[in-house]
């Protein structure tokens, strides 16, 4: 029998793509809240590396970050894919992805951090990204339904932001400015199955004033 188990912290949306990903495969696993602040053990020895969240366990053999354990759970479970057929969609669905982590959620976070008159260029970049994903977000073949990988990793993404630009006293998904990637995101969180998942907001505002505090 197959054990399967996920090292996460719950407000993180790294780490709950992670979740959604084997909801949708039909998946039973053991879900393991870490202490951020104070890790264990498990997470130590399972990910020594970066010591980070999220950590997939498959019968004891951990598998790390948030892409690659995407990735580890489309080769392992074949039913219910979540990549493209075609090589070619395959990977430019890989490249957005990396795009997402990289570009448009550590330049959401600049912004939120950013202060005085770094704020203002700090939006303006963040909107940037943002921007060119308002420009992809039609492309069906990519994106495709929610239930998609690229989807997982974008969906994770806008239900945080708006946490952010409430602490933040910013605005960066823009309605106006990204209608279709705004769209996208609005029918994204009331997908019924994904949705039993998300932060509650009382939970995601405490961890967003900690996170400004001890930063």
């Amino acid at each position: 029998m197959e054990e399967v188990k996920v090292i996460g912290a719950s407000l993180s949306p790294f780490c709950v793509r992670i979740e959604w990903a084997l909801m949708l495969k039909g998946i039973t696993y053991e879900y393991i809240e870490e202490n951020l602040k104070r890790k264990s053990h498990l997470l130590l020895q399972s990910n020594p590396v970066h010591k980070k969240v999220p950590v997939l366990l498959h019968n004891g053999k951990p598998i790390s970050e948030s892409l690659v354990i995407l990735e580890y759970i489309e080769d392992t479970w074949k039913h219910n894919p979540l990549l493209p057929a075609d090589p070619v969609d395959r990977a430019m669905v890989r490249f957005w992805a990396k795009y997402i982590d990289d570009e448009c959620v550590f330049s959401a976070l600049a912004a939120y951090r950013a202060q005085g008159h770094e704020k203002e260029k700090a939006v303006e970049s963040a909107q940037q990204k943002l921007g060119v994903l308002n420009e992809q977000i039609q492309n069906k073949k990519l994106f495709g339904e929610n239930m998609s990988f690229l989807g997982l990793v974008l969906g994770s993404i806008p239900h945080w932001l708006q946490f952010i630009e409430e602490l933040g006293g910013i605005k960066l998904l823009d309605p106006r400015k990204f209608p279709s990637l705004y769209e996208w995101t609005q029918k994204f969180a009331e997908t019924p199955l994904l949705k039993e998942k998300m932060p509650k907001k009382d939970d995601l505002i405490n961890y967003f004033q900690a996170s400004q505090e001890n930063a």
